[in-house]
C-alpha cells in the first residue's frame, strides 16, 4: 500500500509529461514548440502585468491550427494526475487509520541505493505515525489542489504541464515524509525545491515570475547548504545516516566536541544548528524568508500546495523527525524557539499593511510557521505537528479562496480595488470566513485547539529554555496582530462599497470543480481540531505518537496546569483584533488612512517589509556584483590576460614591428650593414688572436 502512495503521483506526473511532449510535438512538428505553445502569453504575462492573470490572453489561440486534439491531452492529463492523487489520498486515510490508531509501523526497503565504504545506503520507505500524519495531510490537500486546478487553469494551453509539475512535487514530498535515513531526505528536500521553482517559474514569458523562481531557489540553496553540513557531520559522528543508528547513538554524543576554526563546539549543538538552517530556509524563518511572499508570482493553486500545506512544512516534520537529537542539544532549542517566535512576530506585522490578496496569506503562512517552531523550542514537538496538520486545511482554503476571488474579480489581487463581493460569490465568502475563524483561533475551529496548545507549551516551557517567555509574548502579541490582518481582508475583500463597479458587475462564482475543494477543507477547518486534540496535544500523546517523537513529560504535564487566564489569552487577542478590523475597515473606513499619514516612517517600514530586500540587495547582491566585476575586468583582464597570453602577445608583436623597421629595401642600406659586419668581424678577431697571443 505504501509504495503504491508513494509511487501513484510520479507515474501521473510522467503520464502528463508524456503528453505535454506529445502536444507540443503535434502542435509545432518544425520543433519550435514552447514559443508556439506560449504564442499568446506574451500579453497576460508581460513584464508589466503584475497579476495572476493568466486567462484573458488565451481565450483564443485559432491560429496554433486545430485545438482538439490539445485540448484533449490536456484534458487527460487532468483525469489521470487527479484521480491517482485521489487514489493515494484514500490509501493515506487507510494507512493512517492503519499505522497511528492500529499501531501497525511499517518499513519497506525497497533496493540497495549506496554502498561505498562505510556508507550504506537503502532505499526504505518508513512509516510511523509521524509519516502517516504528514502522507495524509501532503495527498489530502495535493489532490483537492489538483481538482481545484481543473477549473481554476482551464484555459491555459499548458495545463498539462502544470499538472506534471504538481504531481512530481506531491512525489518529493511524499518521498521526504517516508524517507528513512537523512540522504533519502535529502533527496525529497531538493526535489521539492526543484518542483517549486518549476512551478513559481510555470509562466515563464513573465519576468516577475522568474526572477521569483529564481530568488526561492537562490534562497533555499543558502538553507540546503548548512542542512548538507549537518548531514556530513551527523555521518562524521555517528558513521551512518540511518534514523535508528542515528537516535540510537545520539546520547553517546552528549558531551562530544567538535574543532572547528581553532575553536571545540559543542557537537550536537553545531550540528542541530546546520539542519536547523536547512529548516530555515524550506520554512521561511526569520533572515531565510524573502523568497515565501515573492512566490505568489506563481498560479494559485501553486501557492495553496506549496506555500501552505506541505513543502513549507518540511522544515517543520525534520526538525520533529530529528527530535531526539534536538532534545539533547537545548542551546539549539533555545535558537529554534528564538526564530520560530521572531519570524512569528516579524512576518504578522509586515501583514498588517499588504494589499495584494495572496501576499496578506503568504505572510500569515510565514506567521505561523513560526508558531510552529515555538512549539519545537518548547519541546512540545507534537503540538508543533498538530497546528501543522490544522493549518494545512485552513491555510489552503485561505489560498484556493482568494483563487476563487481572483478569477471572480477578473484577475485582480489588489484588495483596495474589492469590496461588497459577499453578494456575488456567497460560497466563496462563507468558506473564507471559516478559514479566517480557524486561522485566527476561534473557539471550537481546528486552529484554536492547536494555536492556543503552542501558546500554553511556550508558557509552559519557561524553566526549561531561556527564550520559552519571549516566545509566549511574541505568540500572544502575533494572535492579535494576525486576527486584525485576517479580518481586514474580509471586509475589504467581500464588505464595504465596490471599489470597481466594472469588474464587480461581472462577478461570478467559481465552477463546481473549484468550490467542492473549498468545501471539504472548510469542513476539514473545523474537523481536524477537536477530535485530534487529545492524541496530539493530550493525554494520549506518548501512545499515539511512540517513538516517532520524543516527548518532553515536563512541558507537556505543565500545559495541563497553567493559570486559566493563560488559556483565555489568545482567544481575548482574537476579539480584539477583531473588534479593530471592524473599527478601521467598516465603522470607520478613513482612518487607516489618517494613520498611515501620521505615521509615515512606521508605514513604509512595514509596507516594505522591513527593508529585508534592500538590505539583502545591497550587502549580499551588490556586493557580489562588485566583486565579480573586479575579478573580471582587474583581476582576469588586466592581470591575468594583461601580464598572461595578451601581453606576450603584444611584446612579440612589438618586437616583430621594430625588426620590420629595419627591413627598408633600400640596396645602399644593406650594404652599409654589411660593411659594419665585415668591419666588426675582422676588429673581433685582430683583438680575440691578439688577446690569445
Amino acid at each position: 500500500m505504501i509504495q503504491a502512495i508513494v509511487f501513484l503521483p510520479l507515474i501521473g506526473a510522467l503520464i502528463a509529461g508524456l503528453i505535454t511532449l506529445l502536444g507540443a510535438h503535434a502542435r509545432c512538428p518544425g520543433g519550435d514548440e514552447m514559443d508556439h505553445a506560449h504564442g499568446h502569453d506574451d500579453h497576460a504575462h508581460g513584464a508589466a502585468h503584475a497579476h495572476d492573470a493568466h486567462h484573458d490572453a488565451d481565450h483564443g489561440h485559432d491560429d496554433h491550427g486545430p485545438v482538439e486534439p490539445a485540448a484533449a491531452g490536456s484534458r487527460l492529463a487532468e483525469v489521470i494526475t487527479t484521480a491517482l492523487l485521489l487514489t493515494s489520498a484514500a490509501l493515506a486515510w487507510v494507512m493512517f487509520v492503519d499505522v497511528a490508531l492500529m499501531h501497525h509501523d511499517l518499513r519497506v526497503v525497497l533496493t540497495s541505493w549506496i554502498d561505498s565504504g562505510t556508507l550504506k545506503i537503502n532505499w526504505a520507505l518508513r512509516v510511523d505515525t509521524l509519516t502517516a500524519v504528514m502522507l495524509v495531510v501532503v495527498t489530502t490537500v495535493s489532490s483537492l489542489v489538483h481538482l481545484y486546478s481543473v477549473g481554476y487553469m482551464n484555459e491555459d494551453p499548458n495545463r498539462p504541464r502544470f499538472m506534471a509539475y504538481l504531481s512530481l512535487f506531491t512525489f518529493a514530498m511524499l518521498m521526504l515524509v517516508t524517507s528513512d535515513n537523512l540522504v533519502q531526505l535529502f533527496f525529497g528536500w531538493e526535489g521539492v525545491g526543484l518542483a517549486s521553482y518549476l512551478l513559481i517559474g510555470f509562466w515563464y514569458k513573465k519576468p516577475s515570475a522568474n526572477a521569483a523562481a529564481i530568488k526561492a531557489f537562490v534562497v533555499n540553496r543558502v538553507g540546503d547548504f548548512g542542512f548538507a553540513l549537518g548531514i556530513f557531520a551527523i555521518f562524521a559522528l555517528v558513521g551512518s545516516t540511518d534514523f535508528e543508528t542515528i537516535f540510537a547513538g545520539a546520547p553517546g554524543l552528549v558531551g562530544k566536541t567538535i574543532h572547528l576554526f581553532r575553536w571545540d563546539v559543542d557537537a550536537l549543538t553545531l550540528t542541530c544548528l546546520l539542519l536547523f538552517m536547512g529548516a530555515m530556509g524550506k520554512s521561511a524563518q526569520f533572515l531565510l524568508h524573502t523568497w515565501l511572499p515573492d512566490a505568489m508570482e506563481g498560479p494559485t493553486p501553486v501557492s495553496a500546495l506549496i506555500h501552505a500545506a506541505t513543502m513549507v512544512t518540511a522544515g517543520v516534520f525534520m526538525v520533529a523527525r530529528l527530535s531526539p537529537l534536538f532534545e539533547l542539544a537545548p542551546h539549539a532549542k533555545a535558537f529554534v524557539m528564538l526564530i520560530g517566535a521572531t519570524t512569528a512576530l516579524f512576518a504578522a506585522t509586515v501583514g498588517l499593511v499588504q494589499n495584494d490578496i495572496k501576499r496578506v496569506v503568504a505572510y500569515s503562512t510565514c506567521s505561523q510557521l513560526g508558531y510552529m517552531f515555538v512549539a519545537m523550542g518548547a519541546g512540545a514537538y507534537s503540538v508543533g505537528i498538530f497546528h501543522l496538520f490544522t493549518h494545512a486545511f485552513f491555510k489552503a482554503l485561505l489560498f484556493l479562496g482568494s483563487g476563487s476571488v481572483i478569477l471572480a474579480m477578473h484577475h485582480e489581487q489588489d484588495m483596495r480595488n474589492m469590496g461588497g463581493l459577499w453578494r456575488k460569490i456567497p460560497f466563496t465568502y462563507a468558506t473564507m470566513v471559516i478559514g479566517t475563524l480557524a486561522l485566527t483561533g476561534f473557539p471550537l475551529t481546528a486552529g484554536y485547539f492547536s494555536k492556543d496548545a503552542i501558546i500554553e507549551a511556550a508558557f509552559a516551557a519557561d524553566s526549561s529554555n531561556p527564550f520559552a517567555f519571549y516566545g509566549f509574548l511574541c505568540t500572544v502579541v502575533a494572535a492579535g496582530l494576525t486576527s486584525f490582518y485576517s479580518w481586514r481582508l474580509i471586509f475589504m475583500t467581500f464588505h464595504g462599497k465596490p471599489h470597481d463597479e466594472h469588474h464587480y458587475e461581472a462577478a461570478h462564482e467559481s465552477p463546481l470543480v473549484m468550490l467542492i475543494p473549498l468545501a471539504v477543507l472548510a469542513i476539514g477547518s473545523f474537523a481536524a481540531g477537536f477530535p485530534f486534540k487529545e492524541l496530539f496535544a493530550g493525554h494520549g500523546v506518548e501512545e499515539f505518537f511512540r517513538s516517532a517523537l520524543k516527548v518532553d513529560g515536563h512541558v507537556m504535564e505543565g500545559m495541563h496546569h497553567i493559570p486559566h487566564w493563560i488559556g483565555f489569552l489568545p482567544t481575548l487577542m482574537m476579539l480584539i483584533g477583531l473588534a479593530m478590523a471592524y473599527l478601521f475597515y467598516i465603522a470607520k473606513p478613513y482612518l487607516p488612512v489618517e494613520l498611515a499619514h501620521q505615521q509615515p516612517l512606521l508605514y513604509k517600514f512595514l509596507l516594505n517589509k522591513w527593508y529585508f530586500d534592500e538590505l539583502y540587495d545591497v550587502i549580499f547582491v551588490r556586493t557580489a556584483k562588485w566583486i565579480g566585476y573586479t575579478l573580471w575586468k582587474k583581476g582576469d583582464g588586466m592581470l591575468i590576460d594583461g601580464l598572461g597570453p595578451d601581453g606576450v602577445s603584444k611584446r612579440v608583436l612589438d618586437v616583430t614591428r621594430g625588426v620590420v623597421k629595419l627591413q627598408t629595401g633600400y640596396l645602399y642600406h644593406y650594404a652599409f650593414a654589411m660593411l659594419i659586419g665585415v668591419a666588426g668581424l675582422i676588429t673581433w678577431f685582430m683583438f680575440g688572436l691578439g688577446g690569445q697571443q
